[in-house]
Parts: C-alpha cells; sequence; structure tokens
C-alpha cells in the first residue's frame, strides 16, 4: 500500500538544482516573490491608433524610423540562372558555374527568314475513286510520294506532299476516294476524308474528263457545298479525250455546283499544272512555312515500304482482291547492328525488309502467291526496285502471305492492319 505522504509531495529528481543546506520540502514551502512593476524604459511609449494603422514602427521612437541598421530597399537585387535571389554569400565560384551551366543547357531556337507576304496552307485533293488524285499529288510535288493503280482502294490513309515556292508553300493531302461504303473499312476512310475537310484552307475537287457525271460525283457535291472553304474543280485526264469532249465536261462540271475555279489538267502529260498552282496560292492565307525546305513528305519509311509492296500487288489483280489486300511491314534489320546479326539473310549486307501480304479467304492468297510462287516473285522483284530507290541501298525483300477472314470488318484486325 503506498504512503500519502508519497501521493502529495512529488518525488526530488536528481537533476534539479538543490540550494545548499535544503531539502525539496522546504524550497516549496517558501512563497515565491514577483518583482514589483517599475518605470518603462527610457524613450519607451504605447503607440496611438493612428501610428498601429499607418505609422512607423509603433515600438520605436516616432522621431527615429531606423534602428541603426542601413535601409535596403534600394539595394539591387540580383538574380541567378533560374530567376531566384543570390543571398549574401552566394556570389562564389560554384553559382558561377551553374549559371554558365544552365546557359549552355538553353537551345537557341532558329527561326528562318522568310518574307512578311509569305504564304502558306494546306489543300485537300478529293474524289471519287480512280479519279486521278494521286497522279496529280506526284505531278504538283514533282516526285513519287503516292502510289497509283487503276484500282480501286488504292489510297487508304493521308499522304502529304509539299510544294516549294519562292513565296508560298502549299501542302497537299492526297485523301481516299469517296464511295458509298459496304464495310467498316469503307465508312473509316470516307469518315478520314470529312474530318481532313474541316481542317484546310482550300479543297480540290477531281473530276476525270473521260467518264460522264456520275451519281458518286453528285454525292461528293453535295458534301462539299455544306462547307465554308473554297472548292476547286479539276478535271483531271485531260490528254484522254478530244478537245470538244473536254470542252463538254467542263460545261457540265460548271452546272453540276458552284465552284471557286475550273481548272482542267493532264497529270500524265504535266499540263495545266502551273496554272492549277497560281490558282490554289490565291487561297492560302499568310504564315510562315510550314515545313523544311527541301521535304517534300512526311511520310513514314515503314509506311511507303507497305504502299510500294501493295500497288505491286495490285497489278494484275481484279474482282474483289484489291479490295480484301493489305500490307503490313513486320521487320527492318539492318546487318549493320549487331543485334541483328541472328536475324540476317542472303549476303552482301543487304537491309532485311520482311513484309505481309494479307487477304481475307484462302482461294486469294493462291492468286496472289501464283503457280509456283511465280506472281509472289514478280511482286517482290517490281516492289524492290522502288524500296531501293527510296531507301538509296540493296534491299533483300522476304514476302509473305496470310489470311485474316472479313479483316475489313473487324474492328481488331483493322487496327493491327494501322486502319
Amino acid at each position: 500500500m503506498t504512503d500519502t505522504a508519497d501521493q502529495t509531495a512529488p518525488a526530488a529528481r536528481d537533476d534539479q538544482p538543490q540550494a545548499p543546506g535544503e531539502t525539496p520540502e522546504e524550497l516549496l514551502a517558501e512563497p515565491l516573490e514577483m518583482p514589483a512593476p517599475g518605470p518603462a524604459p527610457a524613450g519607451f511609449r504605447f503607440p496611438t491608433d493612428a501610428e498601429l494603422m499607418d505609422g512607423p514602427n509603433p515600438l520605436t521612437d516616432p522621431d527615429d524610423d531606423s534602428d541603426g541598421e542601413d535601409d535596403d530597399s534600394d539595394a539591387v537585387i540580383r538574380l541567378d540562372a533560374d530567376g531566384f535571389p543570390i543571398l549574401d554569400g552566394d556570389d562564389t565560384d560554384e553559382s558561377a558555374d551553374a549559371a554558365d551551366s544552365a546557359d549552355s543547357a538553353r537551345v537557341e531556337i532558329v527561326v528562318p527568314d522568310f518574307p512578311e507576304d509569305f504564304r502558306a496552307g494546306f489543300a485537300c485533293i478529293v474524289g471519287r475513286p480512280n479519279a486521278g488524285k494521286s497522279t496529280l499529288t506526284n505531278a504538283m510535288v514533282g516526285a513519287k510520294i503516292a502510289i497509283t493503280s487503276g484500282r480501286p482502294q488504292t489510297t487508304r490513309h493521308n499522304v502529304r506532299g509539299v510544294i516549294h515556292k519562292e513565296n508560298a508553300q502549299i501542302v497537299l493531302v492526297d485523301t481516299p476516294g469517296l464511295h458509298r461504303p459496304r464495310t467498316l473499312l469503307g465508312k473509316r476512310l470516307n469518315d478520314l476524308v470529312r474530318e481532313t475537310l474541316a481542317d484546310v484552307d482550300v479543297v480540290v475537287f477531281c473530276i476525270p474528263a473521260n467518264e460522264k457525271i456520275g451519281p458518286g460525283d453528285r454525292f461528293i457535291t453535295r458534301d462539299l457545298a455544306e462547307l465554308r472553304t473554297p472548292v476547286v474543280a479539276v478535271v483531271t485526264k485531260a490528254d484522254t479525250v478530244t478537245r470538244e469532249a473536254l470542252a463538254a465536261q467542263l460545261l457540265a462540271v460548271s452546272e453540276l455546283g458552284e465552284w471557286a475555279d475550273i481548272v482542267p489538267v493532264s497529270a500524265q502529260r504535266n499540263e495545266q499544272i502551273d496554272v492549277l498552282e497560281e490558282v490554289l496560292l490565291k487561297y492560302m492565307p499568310l504564315s510562315p512555312p510550314l515545313y523544311p525546305t527541301g521535304e517534300i513528305t512526311d511520310e513514314p519509311q515503314q509506311v511507303m515500304i507497305a504502299e510500294l509492296v501493295r500497288e505491286a500487288a495490285l497489278e494484275g489483280v481484279r474482282d474483289e482482291l484489291p479490295h480484301s489486300l493489305a500490307v503490313v511491314v513486320d521487320e527492318i534489320a539492318d546487318p549493320d547492328d549487331e543485334r541483328e546479326v541472328g536475324h540476317i539473310k542472303g549476303a552482301g549486307g543487304r537491309l532485311q525488309v520482311r513484309v505481309s501480304l494479307v487477304v481475307e479467304r484462302d482461294s486469294q492468297k493462291a492468286i496472289i502467291i501464283g503457280k509456283g510462287g511465280r506472281r509472289l516473285k514478280e511482286v517482290g522483284v517490281t516492289a524492290r526496285k522502288g524500296i531501293e530507290q527510296l531507301l538509296g541501298r540493296k534491299v533483300y525483300l522476304d514476302l509473305h502471305v496470310r489470311t485474316a477472314k472479313d479483316w475489313q470488318s473487324d474492328p481488331k484486325a483493322l487496327a493491327r492492319l494501322g486502319f
């Protein structure tokens, strides 16, 4: 049982100072004496309300605005490379070195000089399939950037080509042919064209001179009539008809809709191409160059390789096969890369390009391969020439044909094939 005295008296601590000859109980028994309040220190007075609101420091003499320290209000505050103030003692060699390193890390952006009246913009080329859109694009750019074929669905994505002028730059956007969609792929291609039409400065509507105006042309005309963008009607393939037939087609086109201009051209003979370029320049806004000088396209290398293979494979096929054929680049292996040594086939240090041709049925697969693989070999020989010209080096082209059933209407298959 605990003693009562132990509960009321706190235990003495060893580290508590004690007066000589006094016990803790005696110290607690003595009353504590507080010092009597004395006079205020000399120079001290309580501030008034006005001084508290907007006067000088109320705890100092009102006649003395400073406490003997220097006023730094007018001092110049120096900043380091990152915009922070340099404190006293920070002005050392280390801070100077840090500022130098920060300056060296900055990247200087050089904007090329261009005339004040420089114009640049986008021109979208539209039309039904096989209207000569890609051939016109290549002729205006001056190089082959889009594949061409007499088969439908030759173009399945937007292809940009750049025309460089002294005081202007025209970015052509070659689009897939607008048509009545029968598959999910066709619907997506039409949607791609309509999305592109909303972001250009002028539209080029291609109508072939050697074909009568049909329902597809009228369908596109109704779509274009809803745009606020100016539309230039271009009558393509003018070299394939007589002067009288061309005049009749120009009259029919003028009656088809309201156009900003009508221009007949022949991309094969390079006729009226310069006239069309001058017409498009009128609708280009004032702008700095959109692409570096000398760059004619922004097509990825793998996409261009796949398109060259598909162009070669489209020759000689008919019926539904052009629609059912897709091409994808599986791998590009460089023999100069030590990591690719185990994947290299052939000899001579050629670049290894492995490509898959995808069809929807096994019967189509047999058509692409041909008897004894003869047709597939022809496709490879033709495509390799274009690929070597594109890459500027020798190529070992490895082609494979595989089947993906009804891939044109399968969302997952379309995603794997890049659509």
